[in-house]
């Protein structure tokens, strides 16, 4: 319901509501029953008070007013106090803990907001303002006895009047009649006035002598100050609300009468509100998400508002859900880090837990200030519903500034519009009317209209930085916007971390750390940023966490470090550096949120570097007693290989898991090679250096091949064992139609919970035969599965060629009577054999010559005409001969190796010529990308002519997961972090 004012000012709408029955509901930590005051009530006492601020000598009219309090009755009180009386609002922010920190940030807003004064309560003044020397400060104390003692000081409202669903009727306001301009005098006199001591100054003074004492003071300086700063003109603005600082010193944004009642509209006839609403509130007043999109957006409605302090909820997230049951709420907000507390608490909580709890008058619950992962909107969706939530879409990410009065895009339609987009994060949505969005040249997202404002205040610096020539708001956020309209935000442009040129968004590091659901590293408590310390030439990627283990714990530590460890080399290829925090250490904004710059700057201000030594200590002690160095000979030569060949990490043990290093598929083919000729070893089977993951077990895997002699054959097995640990059920993963498994490298240490097993072709070893028909496979496969496995439930996918042997053996497993609960193909389409016929031997050896890095693609697919009419042998040569020799060198890749690598490839492509797909499965998920060029134009081409096929095979559902990059790079080392995600939410989509 759009509320009209008329004029459009704060006050009026104050005074409107003041004639409702309705009102606010405040919760303190110390008190058990809450107190309601209804809005008749705060008027009342906002006008009190607004007397007491207008005989306080100090304060002239116009003048900035810092308003900083603990509780929320008191900010409230206190800010519609300001605007009656003619002053100008700032919402203090929570200050620091650190006394330089705390000082810096008072001399920045003394000189930013130029000598407000500062309003708050004794025991404040006393704490928070101590080492205060330049803000003028006044405790509610004081402000209290001028109430009392002039109880009968003349306040004149005006009479504005007020257009409710075009219906009109006067009523009394506590407007002044004063510009809120802010006194030129005050401005000029900002030198002279530093000098006050920051205490409260008595009351004693006559109000007549106040009142004198302040036309001298205008009068004095009304004359040289004619022209006012346009920056500094407080003309029409309703409240200054402070920046969190995430990105340098905090700015002061600017908030007029008419910005903040246009977004408080927008909100309302994009999110519509019931009659009997009630509105739940638990971040503090100086955010602008509590100030303008639930407080004041509430009185726009008409509706009850309920406000319990951030403490009590986030010490007991489930104290928020017996709350919006018990006020019967509509509407209300959680940051990402709230529903991430919210979906461990449900998924453990017992039924007495969750006895009472009713939602069923949920329908928005918003949440912005950080990312929001699609996967946990799921969870949470689905655990509301179950508490009674009307919806399936109460959850509401947006996207809001304080430049933009909060929220101001929002996803009605979360999560199933980000399920079906196979997104990470979820989407923004659309805008509220008064605002519009589009993407920049440079990617960057980019808003204007009555919405947004239109300057900060006292720095015009940085409101020329924050605007395009054309006028429109750039966020420093990077966007895409679809057909639809809908938002959806890719980093923000200063977050980027570089690394070797890749540019990554730290909130998926941040993201990728979350869902690997490490012991002991706090929820949402995760902050990740390039960080290049004094002196150093590059930068690293640096990730704090808060710890939950106990400091002595130094096992909890180490592994929690090689954890988080293991998740960033595999996301970026890089190493980051790691320090753990105590609770309390990484502070939150109001909204929770943790700041990046905030942290980093901490960081290398030295502020951490208790935490750091105290770090390296313990764990230098903890590896000295527990790392294990190299004893036998072959351990010492391998530890020497990896050396030259400039494999593993820094401080690597012999029981150091490989993978865990970052090493690639190729990397394992240079381990091969550079042991079998270091060892003098014919051939060391790649099965035999990927089932022994540590140098310890591949050393002795190497000494048994010795003591066999070098030329021993080896027994073939199907079956590769990847990652032999967890408890969930096994996923088994079948090769391509080169025939290796190496391709699937670089997922498995994704996961850790969870057994991974590859099936790899037979003839690559000395001795093997090469499989004839299509029927040996299944036979091979399903036997060898079933040993790995004997019992179901099932998990496997293949890749490309793999996909049709995935689809074959669970078949046969269902023909069986098993259940295969998951079946994916990567991007494989039913009907294969005419571009198998397409394919030839020459195609499948420039395919793995371009699969290990010594052709490029482009010249790959030149070379298979070039090279197409010669003999098989000579196409080896000439093919070896312009590759690169290095790369060639580091996998020792023999004119002998490649040619009979191609024949295995090439046995698998001719089984394939026959096939025509027959039968059906319960069901299966595709993961497709990029098509083969020879294959479809483009992605949606590829699906509709071409894999919505495997319809006619399936007897349930079908799921599509659309993933990045190209059919022979969507799993390489660039796009594996990303598709493990997709695969992790299909998996958990069929109950695994």
């Amino acid at each position: 319901m759009a509320v009209l004012l008329e004029p459009p000012r704060l006050e009026a709408l104050l005074d409107h509501c003041s004639t409702l029955d309705t009102g606010i509901t405040f919760y303190t930590s110390e008190t058990i029953f809450p107190e309601h005051l209804p809005y008749r009530q705060l008027r009342n006492e906002a006008v009190l008070k607004a007397n007491a601020l207008r005989q306080y000598h100090v304060l002239i009219p116009g003048q900035i007013v810092l308003v900083h309090f603990k509780t929320h009755r008191e900010n409230m009180v206190w800010f519609w106090a300001s605007i009656l009386a003619g002053y100008v609002p700032a919402m203090s922010t929570p200050l620091v803990n650190n006394v330089e920190g705390r000082v810096a940030h008072l001399e920045h807003l003394h000189r930013m907001l130029m000598d407000p004064v500062v309003v708050t309560s004794k025991e404040l003044l006393e704490s928070d303002f101590a080492d205060n020397t330049l803000l003028h400060c006044v405790s509610t104390d004081t402000l209290d006895t001028l109430e009392i003692s002039n109880s009968s000081f003349n306040f004149a409202p005006s009479t504005p009047k007020i257009v409710i669903d075009d219906h009109t009727f006067t009523s009394p306001s506590s407007s002044n009649g004063e510009s809120p301009e802010f006194s030129r005098s005050r401005r000029s006199s900002i030198q002279d006035d530093t000098s006050l001591d920051g205490s409260a100054i008595s009351s004693a003074t006559s109000v007549s002598s106040i009142h004198h004492d302040t036309e001298i003071k205008e009068a004095e300086h009304n004359a040289s100050n004619s022209i006012l700063d346009e920056y500094t003109s407080l003309e029409g603005v309703a409240a200054l609300m402070l920046t969190s600082g995430s990105t340098g010193a905090s700015k002061a944004v600017c908030l007029t009468h008419e910005q903040i009642l246009s977004s408080v509209n927008g909100k309302l006839s994009h999110m519509l509100m019931p009659s009997n609403a009630t509105v739940l509130n638990w971040i503090g007043l100086d955010h602008v998400g509590s100030l303008v999109e639930l407080h004041l957006s509430s009185m726009a409605a008409g509706c009850d508002q309920i406000h319990v302090p951030a403490a009590e909820i986030i010490a007991d997230p489930l104290l928020f859900l017996r709350l919006l049951s018990k006020h019967h709420v509509v509407r209300t907000f959680a940051p990402n880090f709230m529903l991430a507390k919210l979906q461990q608490l449900l998924e453990d909580a017992t039924p007495s837990e969750l006895e009472g709890i009713d939602l069923q008058n949920l329908l928005y619950l918003i949440s912005g200030g950080e990312p929001n992962t699609v996967d946990l909107c799921v969870n949470i969706s689905d655990h509301l519903q179950k508490l009674g939530a009307p919806t399936a879409t109460s959850i509401t990410p947006g996207f809001g500034m304080t430049e933009t009065c909060a929220g101001s895009i929002y996803n009605r339609q979360c999560p199933q519009i980000d399920v079906d987009s196979g997104t990470e994060f979820t989407a923004l949505g659309t805008c509220v009317p008064g605002i519009e969005m589009r993407v920049g040249e440079n990617g960057g997202l980019e808003i204007r209209g009555p919405i947004v404002f239109t300057r900060y205040f006292n720095n015009a610096e940085a409101t020329h930085e924050a605007f395009t020539e054309d006028g429109w708001f750039k966020t420093g956020d990077n966007a895409t916007i679809d057909a639809s309209e809908t938002l959806r935000l890719v980093g923000r442009s200063k977050d980027l971390i570089i690394v070797n040129g890749v540019k990554y968004i730290p909130q998926e590091i941040e993201a990728a750390i979350e869902q690997a659901n490490i012991p002991n590293v706090a929820r949402s408590s995760v902050v990740c940023f390039a960080c290049r310390p004094d002196g150093s030439s590059t930068e690293h990627v640096q990730i704090l966490y808060q710890r939950e283990y106990d400091a002595s714990d130094a096992q909890a530590r180490e592994e929690a470090l090689e954890a988080i460890v293991r998740t960033v080399v595999l996301f970026t290829g890089a190493r980051p550096h790691v320090l753990p925090l105590p609770l309390g250490r990484l502070e939150r904004s109001t909204l929770g949120k943790l700041s990046r710059a905030k942290v980093r700057t901490s960081l290398l201000k030295g502020e951490y570097q208790d935490e750091a030594d105290e770090d390296t200590q313990i764990l230098g002690m903890y590896r000295k007693s527990h790392t294990a160095e190299a004893g036998t000979e072959a351990e010492k030569t391998l530890v020497r290989v990896f050396a030259d060949l400039q494999l593993g990490v820094t401080g690597m043990s012999i029981d150091t898991q490989i993978l865990d290093t970052g090493v690639t598929s190729v990397d394992l083919i240079r381990l091969k090679r550079a042991a079998e000729k270091t060892f003098g070893i014919k051939d060391i089977p790649i099965i035999t250096v990927v089932s022994n993951p540590t140098i310890r077990s591949l050393a002795s895997a190497i000494e048994r091949l010795q003591e066999k002699e070098s030329n021993k054959i080896v027994e073939y097995d199907p079956v590769v064992v990847l990652q032999p640990n967890g408890s969930k059920t096994p996923l088994f993963l079948v090769h391509p139609g080169i025939g290796e498994m190496l391709v699937f490298l670089g997922l498995v240490q994704y996961f850790p919970d969870r057994p991974i097993y590859a099936f790899r072709a037979r003839g690559l070893n000395e001795g093997e035969e090469v499989f004839t028909n299509r029927d040996e496979i299944i036979t091979t496969y399903h036997k060898a599965l079933k040993s790995k496995q004997p019992n179901g439930p099932y998990a496997i996918a293949g890749y490309s060629y793999g996909s049709m042997l995935a689809f074959e053996i669970s078949k046969q497993l269902e023909a069986d009577g098993d259940r295969v609960q998951f079946l994916g193909s990567f991007n494989l389409p039913p009907h294969i054999k005419t571009r198998m016929r397409r394919l030839d031997w020459t195609a499948g050896m420039v395919h793995i010559a371009h699969f290990c890095s010594i052709i490029t693609e482009a010249r790959s697919e030149e070379l298979v005409h070039e090279l197409r009419p010669l003999p098989h042998s000579e196409q080896v040569s000439l093919l070896l001969a312009e590759s690169d020799p290095v790369r060639c060198a580091d996998l020792a890749l023999t004119q002998e190796g490649l040619h009979n690598w191609t024949d295995v490839s090439w046995s698998l492509q001719q089984i394939g010529w026959e096939y025509d797909p027959s039968g059906d499965v319960s069901h299966m998920d595709i993961f497709y990308c990029q098509p083969l060029k020879d294959v479809a134009s483009n992605r949606v081409e590829y699906r509709k002519d071409h894999l919505n096929h495997w319809v006619n095979f399936i007897r349930s559902d079908l799921k599509f997961w659309e993933v990045e990059g190209q059919h022979y790079t969507m799993i390489d080392s660039e796009h594996a972090p990303k598709f493990q995600q997709t695969l992790k939410e299909a998996l958990a989509a069929r109950g695994l």
